[in-house]
């Protein structure tokens, strides 16, 4: 029962990400100017998905003689923490957007602290592999 009401709410979410338009059946219509800084919120974190694939892209490009496991296990954390990122912008937009017309406090999220550390913790092991020497 809780697995079938729980995919029922995923598959509603994912509904709304490709109708957005549904959302206006909610409540009132919030003053522009907060739609379109939720817009821009949305578009801040698409740009730091493209960042994190470019990352992984360099990754695998620009240290060659990183060992090739490694380089491996780096590209595809940035490849997928880009994928995250992209996915969490369309859930937080919609969460936001629907949150602004009921009236309700804007969703929190553990998302930017996750990534945050993510990254953090990533680039302090590329830095300590490169100046360790584990290349090639």
């Amino acid at each position: 029962m809780i697995l079938t009401d729980g995919l029922r709410s995923a598959v509603a979410a994912v509904r709304l990400w490709l109708s957005p338009a549904r959302i206006r059946e909610e409540g009132v219509t919030p003053d522009y100017r907060f739609s379109l800084a939720n817009e821009r919120t949305f578009l801040a974190w698409l740009r730091t998905g493209l960042a994190l694939v470019g990352g992984g892209f360099a990754v695998d490009q620009f240290l060659p003689r990183l060992h090739p496991e490694v380089r491996l296990a780096f590209t595809l954390v940035l490849l997928v923490g880009g994928a995250l990122c992209a996915l969490r912008a369309v859930n937080h937009w919609v969460r936001c957007e629907r949150a602004m017309r009921r009236g309700e406090d804007l969703p929190v999220s553990r998302f930017p602290t996750a990534l945050a550390l993510a990254v953090g913790v990533l680039a302090v092991a590329v830095v300590v592999l490169v100046l360790l020497g584990w290349t090639g």
